[in-house]
């Protein structure tokens, strides 16, 4: 796990999510599309390097498990994470759409081999 800043320092994944273990929402999957809103509203507070790294991803949609892979961390700490920013208004989060077996989506399947690959 990197989780590391540009230091080089270690952060701990409890430091992310301020010591939290479970996400305030059940309905991400590791499909789940996020792209960031545009304009995005301000910061309440300061945010973390890791969300405004999650923002900078999102500016094009992404899947809940890319943004794990990318981060190298968790996908637990980064649903966390998801929730906060979801919370917030700065992402907006589309739950994978459902595929009939007759017609296989050819477009999703090269998404996720694509995404698989880079993991």
């Amino acid at each position: 796990m990197s989780g590391g800043d540009a230091a080089g320092r270690l952060v701990r994944p409890f430091t992310l999510t301020g010591g939290r273990t479970r996400p305030s929402r059940a309905d991400f999957t590791l499909i789940t599309t996020l792209t960031a809103v545009d304009p995005p509203p301000p910061w309440p507070v300061r945010p973390q390097p890791e969300h405004v790294r999650i923002l900078k991803m999102c500016a094009e949609p992404v899947a809940v498990a890319e943004v794990a892979a990318l981060l190298d961390l968790p996908v637990s700490v980064v649903v966390i994470m998801l929730c906060d920013l979801l919370e917030a208004g700065r992402i907006t989060a589309r739950p994978p759409r459902l595929v009939s077996r007759a017609t296989p989506d050819l477009e999703l399947l090269q998404k996720v081999r694509d995404g698989l690959g880079r993991l």
